[in-house]
């Protein structure tokens, strides 16, 4: 399966890019493909970051939502459109009412 990776960032140390990654790599480890965003360069506009995040997700099969996800407008929109394409939708903690 390709996962994407979706969870907040703005505002983080470092763009919350330790734990993105630290989840990507157990996503590989597990034999699947990691979509990470957390990989992108600095210095791109969030348009540009949410246009190429929206890309990756409809090449994904599925999307895994990090803690604290429902606190970031970019991850609420790509769990949105996630949602839309019918993909698997998983949580780094379960949600009491997903």
């Amino acid at each position: 399966m390709k996962i994407y990776i979706a969870g907040p960032m703005t505002g983080y140390s470092d763009f919350n890019r330790p734990m993105f990654n630290l989840v990507a790599s157990h996503i590989a480890n597990d034999g699947h493909v990691a979509l990470n965003p957390a990989i992108l360069p600095n210095g791109l506009t969030q348009f540009q970051y949410m246009d190429i995040c929206l890309a990756m997700i409809r090449c994904a099969d599925a999307i895994h939502m990090l803690h604290g996800w429902q606190e970031s407008e970019g991850a609420v929109a790509e769990r949105a459109l996630a949602m839309k394409l019918g993909l698997k939708i998983s949580y780094q903690f379960e949600e009491s009412a997903a």
